[in-house]
């Protein structure tokens, strides 16, 4: 399918492992030429049919980088037509335990420097005919209990409220919108997991028996930067494979346990 964003420029934050790698592939099938960056390139060539990404190293919590960056992506290619806010993450720990410090680091990177990027790249759709679209990478844990990582599900439901406001505030010009992540496998997911029996019984938790895969992440930003999305602001794809089969399902014995119940209303 054709999803209108061959030519098009789309800056793909953190787009170099992971799942910011599959999403980098996914606009790169498209016909999309990637700029990405972070701290440090790729270990291996992201490309496709050929073609790769342009990487730029960029701190994206200092705006003055964030600025020089985006300028550069405007000098060299004229325009600026997306733009997918997918770095950031956090290490486990227990909010109990961690630095105030720990904690302004994991909102700033996770919150504060999407905002940042997206200001800037706003501005610069704002001038173009066209416009533009913005795609924030949130995640499940901004819905549901993030033990060990609850900085990180605070800024993620900030990312969610964020990407509503800001589709008001820059309409018409510019969507917004967030896609909100499940579990997904990753080269980095033994350290979440386990090894393979731990990856095979977490996926048995998801109701599509798998976690997703980075590209099923890819083909839902593309087409939310695409002209096919056209009348999609404002608005949260959840990716997550069916969600999580609710615990007492599994806790229950009763020969009922995984039929809905109904209560008489008297």
């Amino acid at each position: 399918m054709d999803l209108g964003l061959d030519g098009s420029v789309v800056l793909v934050t953190g787009g170099v492992r992971g799942v910011g790698a599959g999403i980098s592939r996914a606009f790169l099938r498209a016909g999309a030429t990637v700029v990405t960056c972070a701290r440090r390139p790729a270990d291996e060539p992201i490309e496709v049919d050929g073609r790769g990404v342009e990487f730029i190293s960029c701190d994206l919590r200092d705006a003055e980088q964030v600025q020089s960056m985006i300028d550069s992506i405007v000098a060299t290619h004229g325009r600026l037509d997306a733009v997918v806010n997918n770095a950031g993450g956090a290490p486990y720990a227990l909010a109990a335990d961690a630095s105030p410090r720990f904690h302004s680091k994991i909102v700033e990177l996770n919150l504060l420097a999407p905002l940042l990027i997206s200001q800037i790249a706003n501005a610069v759709m704002q001038k173009q005919e066209t416009g533009g679209s913005i795609v924030m990478i949130s995640s499940v844990s901004g819905s549901r209990p993030s033990p060990g990582t609850a900085a990180y599900g605070a800024a993620k439901a900030g990312i969610d409220s964020l990407a509503a406001s800001l589709a008001v505030e820059w309409a018409p010009k510019v969507r917004v919108n967030s896609i909100v992540v499940g579990l997904v496998e990753t080269e980095q997911s033994h350290l979440h997991y386990g090894g393979a029996d731990g990856l095979a019984a977490v996926s048995k938790t998801v109701p599509l028996g798998r976690m997703a895969r980075p590209e099923d992440i890819g083909n839902c930003a593309t087409f939310l930067a695409s002209p096919l999305a056209s009348y999609v602001s404002g608005s949260t794809l959840t990716v997550h494979g069916g969600g999580e089969r609710p615990a007492f399902l599994a806790a229950s014995d009763a020969e009922t346990s995984n039929k809905p119940v109904m209560e008489e209303q008297k």
